[in-house]
């Protein structure tokens, strides 16, 4: 293991100890909104594949209605995004809960984004290594476009992260996220502001990875 990876863990619990101690209260506030806003669960828990593509649960604020469907027909993303929702996708504190991820050792504060775990079938054989570090709240890939950039674009950010990763590209990185947060800038919503749509839904399962059951 690099010596900065050892450091980072430390960085990372230790941070993330401090936030969420400090951020409880507001926390606590954030989950009243959302439940006088909508019914249905204050956390979004999704499994992911993180580190080694061991699957964790990762935690949001949930932004959604619970109901998928209205009439017979399948509501989109902006249909059900609550009022509250869509301040909380749009200031990125929906991924605060995710400090509790950090703290348990499963993310980190940089790293690429952790993804579904039913993705891993569709990667091709080299994007597997995005997994050969820590998923994170913020990578290289959500500060040069985010949701705004195709999925080749997307992988080949997070590959050039796991392959240089330092204390100096997260501190850039960590900056540059600090900048987007308060410019609002590359945040949007799937099927209204960008037409990107799910990985699963652009290609066939590879053949060729440990993850193929066809």
């Amino acid at each position: 293991m690099k010596p900065y990876l050892v450091i980072k863990r430390i960085l990372d619990f230790v941070i993330s100890l401090t936030a969420i101690i400090i951020l409880l209260p507001f926390f606590l506030v954030i989950a009243i909104l959302i439940k006088l806003d909508s019914k249905g669960p204050v956390f979004f828990r999704q499994k992911r594949a993180g580190k080694d593509t061991r699957i964790f649960t990762v935690y949001k604020f949930r932004t959604m209605r619970v109901e998928t469907e209205k009439d017979g027909r399948l509501l989109s993303d902006m249909e059900r995004m609550t009022r509250v929702g869509f301040f909380l996708r749009k200031t990125s504190i929906d991924e605060l809960p995710q400090l509790f991820n950090i703290l348990k050792g499963e993310m980190s504060f940089i790293g690429p984004r952790p993804l579904p775990d039913f993705y891993l079938p569709y990667y091709y054989e080299k994007e597997i290594h995005r997994h050969d570090v820590k998923p994170g709240i913020s990578g290289w890939a959500q500060v040069n476009g985010r949701n705004f950039i195709n999925w080749e674009k997307r992988f080949e950010y997070d590959l050039f992260y796991t392959n240089n990763i330092s204390f100096m590209f997260d501190l850039k990185i960590f900056f540059l996220t600090l900048k987007k947060v308060f410019l609002r800038s590359d945040v949007g919503i799937r099927g209204v502001d960008f037409p990107d749509k799910s990985l699963h839904e652009i290609r066939q399962p590879n053949k060729n990875t440990l993850f193929y059951e066809g």
